[in-house]
Order: structure tokens, then sequence, then C-alpha cells
């Protein structure tokens, strides 16, 4: 599987695609902040409202595909604040269901902290529901668990979930982005 960065351009032409990623995945059950059934038109518009965070530079996309087909993704959002260019949250880490189970997860999320490292972020973030599959990734690919809030989103069934929260210290030097 190839995974690559997209910029602008390229996401923009692969919009449809990721789409298709998109409703596959809260569809089947992962809680990335969407209900199911998922709308199609509601998540290439989900993806269209990201181009210009790409263009901004205030988030970095890589997909991951089989042939021409998107299987994954996973994003770094950058925060605007001066006192916050050190660190990065991970966002939107998505498999298909029929690609699960071959590591990929694992790949998307080193190859996301490998650029963030490379960009000079100390520090990444992110939140999962609390016992879902995800959470057992992020813990044995040495993330730490800071704590867990109740209620914090639906599911993709609508009912109301816990979130744990988990950073992972970097060790880079100084933000280069």
């Amino acid at each position: 599987m190839n995974v690559t960065r997209l910029d602008e351009a390229q996401l923009s032409d692969r919009i449809e695609e990721l789409a298709d990623l998109l409703v596959d995945t809260v569809d089947g059950g992962s809680s990335i902040g969407f209900l199911a059934p998922m709308d199609r038109a509601a998540a290439v518009a989900w993806w269209k409202e990201r181009v210009g965070a790409v263009a901004a530079g205030h988030l970095v996309v890589w997909a991951a595909y089989d042939g021409h087909r998107a299987v994954g993704t996973v994003s770094l959002a950058f925060p605007d604040k001066p006192n916050s260019r050190h660190r990065a949250e991970l966002v939107k880490l998505m498999v298909r269901r029929d690609a699960r189970g071959q590591g990929l997860g694992r790949r998307l999320l080193g190859t996301a902290e490998e650029a963030a490292r490379a960009a000079g972020i100390t520090l990444l973030h992110l939140d999962t529901e609390t016992d879902s599959p995800a959470e057992r990734l992020y813990g044995s690919a040495g993330w730490t668990r800071a704590g867990v809030i109740p209620d914090y989103a639906a599911d993709p069934a609508g009912v109301l979930r816990p979130a744990t929260l988990y950073y992972k210290r970097l060790g880079a030097t100084a933000p280069t982005r």
C-alpha cells in the first residue's frame, strides 16, 4: 500500500474516494465525529472543507491507497497560536473495514508521528472513544493515557460515550513549520 501526503490540489482531486472512506468508516461503527448512516454528500462536503486548512498549512493529510482506492487516512492539525507551535493534534485516523487487521492503522500513525518529529513537533495529542480498537492501537504504540471524559461524544449510533485523551512526546528540538 502506498501512503501519500496530499497537498491542496491532490486533496481536491481525491475528495470522492476519501468521502467513500469516511462513509465506510462511520457506517462501520468508528466514532470519528459523525453519526451513522453517514450521508455521502455530507462526507464530500466535509472533505471539501478541509482543503482550505491544507492550503493554509493548518492541516496535513495522508492517504493510503490500495491501487486507486483510498483505504486509510490520518491527519495532523496544527494550532494557530504562538504558544502552541510545539504541538499538533492527531485527527481522523481511518481505515476501511476490509483493510483492517493488516497494520495499516499503525503505519498511518507512524507516518504522522515521523512527519511531526521532522517538523519540530515535540508533543502530539488526540482523543478517541474509550474501549475502542483505536484506543488499543494508541496504547500499544507508546501513547500515554491522560484521562477519560465521560459522555464526551456520541458514537455513530448516537449514544453518548466516554473519550480517552492521549499524548505522545516526540523529543524533537524546535518547531520548524
